[in-house]
């Protein structure tokens, strides 16, 4: 999600305590997926689409994780002894 500088952990501050509300503008880095190291060898220009559905993808699992990981942990119960 770099490819302006926003990293998946920044963005992920922009959700609310119910994963809304964040905006994400990735349109340059779906369109020029196909150009990416990542993708170069799977797709070409004709299958742009294609790639930009894999980048898509991809950008959504890593800022869902990043959602999960700025989400407080709950605490752990303690057992009744």
């Amino acid at each position: 999600m770099e490819h302006n500088g926003g990293k998946a952990s920044d963005i992920a501050l922009g959700f609310d305590k119910n994963n809304i509300g964040g905006i994400v503008n990735a349109s340059r880095s779906l369109m020029c997926a196909y150009q990416k190291d990542e993708w170069k060898p799977k797709f070409s220009e004709e299958k742009f689409a294609k790639a930009t559905r894999a980048e898509a993808i991809r950008m959504r699992d890593e800022l869902n994780e990043a959602i999960k990981e700025k989400e407080p942990q709950s605490p752990k119960r303690r057992q009744p002894s």
